[in-house]
């Protein structure tokens, strides 16, 4: 499965690296299957992931009776336009992909994952009893990725990824000096590894929301 993903995955990268370089114009449509399925040397059902994912992205619009067409896109980076953007509308985001997340985290973790997962914990501990507010930032963040990563869903884990940019700000400003938002929420943080451990979804959900409503 996770094989299967990286594939559409890569073929979406081809397809947008085409967009930017106007191989496929802003407006008009991308060829079909078919011509996709030859030019890029992959399945139909790759190239149909590949849309979904561009299309979920903004990148594409599938319309009906015209086809897939190319969108505008911002040459703004996302990573910027997270940076001005308000932190409510940012959380709400964030909510929707974290629940996700560790709904698959429960059912795709491997042992891999889950050391991953115990090691950024622990290092979060660590940071807390020593008072070390940036090595919280940074553990708190590796936490998160870590489960993102054991989701086996490559695209959310590189949509967390980019959220990382306006949590690690937000973190900077909730406590410039301090450390007591991270020891507060610690025991949320355990037990939701717990929950990923023994595959209990529903309670990986309910503490996710837990964290959530808790870090302003």
């Amino acid at each position: 499965m996770k094989q299967e993903s990286r594939l559409f995955e890569q073929i979406a990268v081809k397809i947008r690296n085409d967009i930017k370089e106007g191989k496929f114009k802003v407006g008009e449509k991308i060829p079909s299957e078919p011509a996709l399925m030859e030019l890029y040397g992959v399945g139909r059902s790759t190239i149909r992931e590949a849309i979904k994912s561009l299309t979920l992205s903004g990148i594409l619009t599938v319309q009906q009776g015209f086809g897939t067409k190319v969108n505008p896109v911002s040459s703004e980076p996302i990573e910027q336009r997270l940076r001005s953007s308000d932190f409510g509308e940012i959380n709400q985001v964030r909510a929707l992909l974290e629940h996700e997340i560790v709904r698959l985290a429960t059912q795709n973790r491997t042992d891999i994952d889950l050391k991953a997962i115990a090691e950024a914990l622990e290092k979060r501990k660590t940071a807390i009893e020593n008072g070390l507010r940036t090595a919280c930032t940074n553990a708190d963040i590796e936490f998160h990725l870590a489960i993102a990563r054991a989701s086996g869903n490559h695209v959310l884990a590189d949509l967390y990824g980019s959220f990382t940019v306006i949590i690690r700000d937000f973190f900077a400003k909730r406590a410039p000096s301090g450390i007591t938002h991270f020891a507060m929420s610690h025991h949320l943080h355990q037990a939701l590894f717990n929950a990923i451990l023994n595959a209990e979804a529903d309670a990986a959900r309910e503490i996710t929301t837990s964290i959530l409503n808790n870090n302003h």
